[in-house]
């Protein structure tokens, strides 16, 4: 039997989520896979910040669900994308907590982004 530990966010482990105060653009490809205004800023820990994109402001006609997972005990299983358009390099760059832990709630139906695996992600007035 598989167990998962499933851990809170404290002092710490503290994650933090926020609207990001900015317009966020993923482009990929050199296509736009996302753009928002409506983006989380997610803080974990002394980790850089990760943008969580809504769903909605994705363009998900350009990415193909694989197979692969990861597991975070402070957040859940993650499921991944690949960007059609970014060839090879895009390779599940892309990941969602399609159920969250409820500490973390907040990014269900978003989409975060590996920065090495795409062409850039800006933060525009």
């Amino acid at each position: 039997m598989d167990t998962k530990t499933v851990k809170i966010p404290g002092p710490d482990h503290p994650i933090a989520i926020e609207r990001a105060p900015a317009r966020v653009v993923v482009r990929a490809g050199g296509r736009v896979i996302a753009d928002t205004r409506r983006a989380l800023a997610l803080r974990e820990a002394t980790y850089p910040a990760v943008f969580y994109v809504p769903r909605e402001d994705v363009d998900m006609t350009l990415l193909a669900r694989t197979d692969h997972t990861s597991w975070c005990p402070y957040k859940g299983t993650a499921s991944y994308y690949s960007i059609v358009p970014g060839g090879e390099r895009a390779a599940n760059a892309v990941w969602t907590y399609e159920t969250p832990h409820a500490a973390v709630a907040a990014i269900k139906d978003h989409l975060a982004f590996y920065p090495d695996r795409v062409d850039s992600i800006d933060t525009l007035p």
